[in-house]
């Protein structure tokens, strides 16, 4: 009789399929993919609709931002570049990417140098863009990256990107504000989030 052996508890199971940028473009084409998706360490995440507290605060932040850096800088929902290693199975899509100069000059998706500040807005999405998300944009140097958590009325800022992620993560709670790095006289209260 076969001796059954189990699994080290170190070792993590594989995913079945990861997925490249190519196989996604191939499925976007035959209308196999949702109408909103995003690519990220080979697994297709699904990007459901958005709710309105989503909403509200994105267009606040959107509002704010606009108030800080140039409008043309800011692009909602944008697919971006990674890490050249991560490239081929990720091609993320934060909610609003804060550009070093004017989209108009782009004529491809933003590069990581090109990037000033990432934002996500996150509900039901917290764990995975605190973990997965955040490894890539660190790998790829991204400065700065903010995930508001509505649920707990909080700001988790990522700065100080490295190969193993993020070396500095502060977290801002509903009364307080805090400053971009690329615009470090401007103060973002985070009561204007949250109310």
């Amino acid at each position: 009789m076969p001796a059954t052996m189990e699994a080290p508890a170190t070792v993590r199971a594989r995913k079945a399929i990861m997925w490249t940028r190519a196989d996604c473009r191939a499925l976007a084409d035959t209308g196999l993919l949702p109408a909103r998706w995003e690519l990220v360490q080979g697994e297709i995440v699904s990007k459901m609709g958005t709710n309105l507290p989503h909403a509200r605060i994105s267009k606040l932040m959107d509002v704010w931002l606009s108030s800080v850096f140039p409008t043309d800088h800011i692009l909602p929902t944008c697919s971006i570049d990674v890490a050249p290693e991560d490239n081929p199975t990720s091609e993320p899509e934060p909610d609003i990417t804060v550009l070093n100069r004017s989209a108009g000059e782009l004529t491809q998706n933003p590069q990581p140098a090109d990037i000033a500040l990432l934002v996500e807005i996150s509900d039901s999405t917290l764990d995975h863009d605190l973990g997965p998300k955040a490894q890539l944009y660190s790998r790829a140097g991204i400065v700065e990256y903010w995930v508001v958590d509505l649920k707990g009325r909080r700001l988790v800022a990522h700065r100080d990107p490295g190969p193993d992620g993020y070396t500095s993560l502060r977290t801002w709670e509903a009364t307080e504000s805090l400053s971009p790095l690329a615009q470090p006289a401007a103060t973002l209260s985070l009561a204007l989030l949250f109310g």
